[in-house]
């Protein structure tokens, strides 16, 4: 088994052989930088803000080419996770995306790893904790993989899942792919119009960027986390004794009333209704098999860009759209039926931009969401490729929430799991052991 130091000093290896390929390759001129070693002027202006990162290639050591093949590997997991697609052990070629045609699915399965083998430290800096893919899913057997309080090895179907990257550890964890429809943020109107009145542009940010800036900034992360951790504890509540969806529905509404929530007025067809309809573990016989009461609500989130309309003016498909994705002022949910998955435009030549960003909450109940911790990767896994294998990450909920110049909307997302799955605990211990 190999120790810490050694896991650590193959990640340090990969990061400066990944750093040397890029800078050589920018040298030739075979790839264009990425914004993130050229930022923008938005990026150079945002960087700051909240404690945002700088681009997710900056970050990662990414080529230009790199984050093409992990957006159009995104949009493979995406599309194989809808209903009626093909099993996950048979993936599509990616070649087939028109938004990357010449994208190169060297994607691999992690191995399977032996149920009583234990996991190894993380790597822990800056509230975030780093391992490699295996060493992950050693952790995953031990913590989160009981089924019935048994202990169970990851199948090959999760470890093809979780091969995907960021996505793939929430697919892994939540089973059936989620649907993203049931989704909560916090928007800011008056901060949003008295920022536009009283802040002034920065020195050659253009009216674009400067309102997509503000309407970033206008964001409140931890309050829309917040909000959805408040109805998944409503939902949470309606689904104890439940055996029957009437039965759910009943106590939802009455839990709703109960709170003065302004959910109780949705359409009785809304998402907010049909969400536990619309979950496939429920409708499967070893998960809730029709029966509400063995399901629970469960949290994650997604960091996406706002401008996917691909008609619309090309500054807000550069810069953010600031009317996109708000929340609605009452409820907090978010209309997340235009979310195509769509990178940032380019601003400028050899800009290029990752799609988007998945980390898994589950059910923590720690109170105090700065101690929260969100289960995340950096890309897919091709350990025999020059992009590496994969790695996950542990962060808390500011490094989480601090997101990336490739994203300006982060919304919380409810989905739900079987009672009996264990892949999310109450208590996440980071980098463990």
């Amino acid at each position: 088994m190999p120790s810490f130091h050694e896991l650590s000093t193959r990640e340090l290896l990969i990061s400066m052989h990944k750093h040397r390929r890029f800078l050589a390759f920018a040298t030739v001129g075979a790839v264009v930088c990425t914004a993130g070693f050229i930022p923008s002027v938005s990026q150079a202006a945002g960087s700051d803000d909240k404690g945002e990162k700088g681009s997710y290639a900056e970050t990662h050591g990414l080529t230009a080419g790199d984050v093409k093949n992990i957006n159009a590997l995104n949009e493979s997991a995406l599309t194989l996770g809808q209903p009626g697609k093909p099993p996950a052990e048979l993936p599509p070629s990616t070649g087939s995306f028109s938004r990357s045609p010449d994208a190169v699915d060297d994607r691999e399965t992690p191995p399977a790893e032996p149920l009583d083998r234990m996991p190894d430290p993380y790597r822990a800096y800056g509230g975030r904790a780093t391992t490699v893919v295996n060493n992950y899913i050693r952790k995953w057997q031990q913590e989160y993989s009981h089924r019935d309080g048994k202990k169970q090895q990851m199948t090959e179907e999760q470890r093809e899942k979780l091969s995907y990257g960021c996505v793939g550890v929430t697919w892994a964890n939540s089973g059936p792919y989620p649907t993203n429809k049931l989704a909560f943020a916090s928007f800011d109107e008056n901060k949003y119009k008295n920022d536009l009145k009283n802040i002034s542009p920065r020195p050659d940010e253009t009216r674009a960027e400067f309102e997509g800036r503000i309407a970033k900034d206008s964001f409140d992360e931890e309050k829309g986390f917040k909000r959805a951790r408040d109805v998944a504890s409503i939902m949470n509540k309606a689904l104890e004794n439940a055996h029957d969806e009437g039965t759910y529905i009943g106590n939802l509404k009455t839990e709703l009333t109960n709170n003065n929530d302004a959910l109780l007025h949705e359409d009785p067809r809304s998402n907010l209704y049909s969400a536990l309809r619309d979950t496939p573990s429920f409708r499967e016989r070893d998960g809730g098999n029709y029966d509400p009461s063995k399901m629970k609500a469960v949290i994650y989130s997604k960091h996406f860009w706002s401008g996917q309309n691909q008609r619309g003016p090309s500054d807000k498909r550069k810069y953010g759209d600031p009317e996109a994705f708000r929340p609605d002022r009452g409820t907090g949910l978010v209309d997340m039926s235009k979310d195509r998955s769509i990178p940032r435009s380019p601003a400028r030549p050899g800009e290029s931009w990752v799609n988007f960003d998945y980390g898994w909450f589950g059910a923590q109940t720690e109170a105090d969401a700065d101690k929260t911790i969100w289960t995340h990767g950096d890309h897919y896994h091709a350990p025999n490729s020059d992009l590496g294998p994969m790695h996950v990450y542990e962060s808390r909920f500011r490094n989480w929430s601090a997101g990336y110049a490739d994203f300006d909307r982060g919304t919380y997302m409810i989905t739900f799991i079987p009672k009996s799955w264990n892949t999310a605990p109450a208590k996440v211990k980071q980098g463990w052991p």
